[in-house]
């Protein structure tokens, strides 16, 4: 199933885990975001809806992977023969999204859970040790006063 959707003021075609970049989105990454202006759904082999009725209730969900920002682009302006030249650069922000999935009832995808791997025990007494270390060295240092070197006064120059 693909979908065209607007957003940002441009019109995007996606399917689900495709990854655009649009117009900055206000989400953090790892969020999800919902995209309800939906243009036009449609299947392979099957007549693309585009009635306002059919697209009413039809959403596509997106992951925010990261808020980055575009490539740099230069303004130069230039009169001839005026001695006029004018030049700024530009980096425009943008959102980068993964496309979860679609939707003609406007109902959220399922999202699979992510395990997160158990910390074992031996890393734990691990840590506790490399930080007691750290507290047993920043003590020791800031007891120990750091040697000062004196300069030796200046040489004197004769006049004979």
């Amino acid at each position: 199933m693909f979908a065209v959707i607007k957003t940002g003021g441009k019109q995007y075609k996606v399917v689900e885990n495709d990854v655009i970049k649009v117009e900055r989105l206000i989400a953090e990454a790892g969020s999800t975001v919902e995209l309800d202006n939906v243009l036009m759904l449609g299947e392979s082999g099957k007549a693309a809806k585009t009635a306002s009725a059919d697209l009413l209730k039809a959403a596509v969900f997106a992951e925010v992977l990261e808020q980055s920002r575009a490539d740099k682009i230069i303004v130069f302006k230039k009169k001839r023969r005026h001695n006029y030249r004018r030049k700024a650069g530009h980096r425009q922000d943008q959102t980068v999204l993964r496309i979860t999935g679609i939707s003609a009832t406007g109902t959220k995808p399922k999202t699979a859970s992510k395990k997160v791997a158990p910390v074992k025990k031996v890393e734990k007494a691990d840590a506790a040790k490399h930080q007691k270390k750290a507290a047993a060295k920043s003590e020791v240092e800031s007891k120990v006063k750091p040697k000062t070197k004196t300069k030796a006064p200046a040489k004197k120059k004769n006049k004979e």
